[in-house]
């Protein structure tokens, strides 16, 4: 398994404000993310007039009475000359942009702009016509599964591949499409049916509140992590609650960071490490009392103790019934030498 790669999700917790995500993506790189991701939408192209606000949406303290989702998301577009700016940003601070399109022409926007990468959002699993778009720009593709059956997540599959993706360009992220989720819906394993199934690349995008979830999908076999963050979460709008503060975002890179390191390559067998400390933690053959030469070995004349540079107690059997040629005092390490 190759490094992890962490997507810091900034996502709309800029508030519309351009300085608030140029400091999401400093903080976001001092963290020590990959990407840091935001959302590329047009509202008019995503929600019509009289489309409801998410429950999640509704319970911002912000949340202006009556307004409408296309109102919550007109104030969060970012356009061209913005990101240009935050690719320029990213740039500057020596991390990876990254965003998602909600809509086509967003899509067009973030072709133009030089994307190397396409992130399908949970929403869109079922958006026929941006798969087959971003299917045929033979780049490698994210795609999150929230609120997806297996049999959607298939179909979504078969749509991207029928359309020019390849399955190698192609990691599907477990997600569960709540904010913030509840630990008991996360179901970490469904990460693996889905690897089983479909013999893709996975990783998990995470909703829960703190580290844990995501650091544990990684000792699973997650390859990819994404996580929302913010600069606090007392800020108003609709996903700092369920969203990481910089401290936590780079205690989660480090958590991820020593969890890969510790996955190993699955060989049980003694490391460097450990490897000097045999002789101290193990123990050899040694004599349980005072004996004389030419004693007949029994099992009541040897101890095993510590340390462990003698004969194996795992070859005790072939000492008993030899004879000792020695006088030898009590809690001797016996020796082959002292056995004929």
């Amino acid at each position: 398994m190759g490094k992890v790669i962490i997507i810091a999700e900034a996502g709309v917790n800029h508030n519309g404000d351009i300085k608030l995500a140029e400091d999401l993506i400093r903080l976001a790189a001092e963290a020590g993310a990959d990407f840091v991701k935001f959302q590329t939408f047009k509202a008019s192209k995503l929600v019509t007039e009289n489309a409801p606000k998410a429950e999640y949406q509704n319970a911002d303290s912000s949340s202006k009475q009556g307004e409408s989702q296309l109102e919550l998301l007109q104030k969060l577009e970012l356009n061209r000359n913005d990101h240009l700016n935050l690719i320029k940003h990213c740039k500057l601070h020596n991390i990876k942009f990254l965003s998602t399109a909600f809509d086509m022409e967003s899509l067009d926007m973030l072709r133009e702009l030089g994307m190397e990468l396409y992130k399908i959002p949970s929403g869109e699993i079922t958006n026929l016509p941006l798969l087959r778009k971003i299917a045929g720009f033979g780049k490698p593709i994210i795609l999150s599964t929230g609120m997806s059956t297996m049999s959607e997540i298939s179909d979504a599959i078969k749509v991207l591949t029928t359309y020019g993706a390849t399955m190698d360009q192609l990691s599907i992220l477990h997600c569960t499409t709540e904010y913030p989720a509840p630990f008991e819906d996360v179901n970490l394993k469904a990460m693996l049916t889905i690897r089983d199934t479909f013999g893709v690349k996975v990783g998990y995008s995470d909703h829960t509140q703190g580290i844990e979830i995501p650091v544990a999908a990684v000792a699973l076999g997650a390859q990819i992590i994404e996580k929302h963050f913010t600069k606090s979460r007392l800020l108003p709008g609709p996903d700092h609650k369920a969203s990481l503060e910089p401290a936590e975002l780079t205690e989660m890179v480090k958590a991820i960071r020593n969890v890969e390191k510790a996955i190993g390559d699955g060989i049980k067998e003694p490391t460097a490490s450990e490897s000097k400390n045999i002789t101290a933690a193990r123990k050899s053959i040694h004599l349980a009392h005072q004996l004389d030469e030419g004693h007949v070995m029994k099992s009541d004349d040897l101890i095993m103790k510590r340390p462990g540079n003698g004969i194996s107690p795992m070859l005790m059997d072939e000492v008993i019934g030899k004879i000792l040629n020695a006088d030898l005092p009590a809690n001797t390490q016996l020796t082959w030498d002292h056995l004929s």
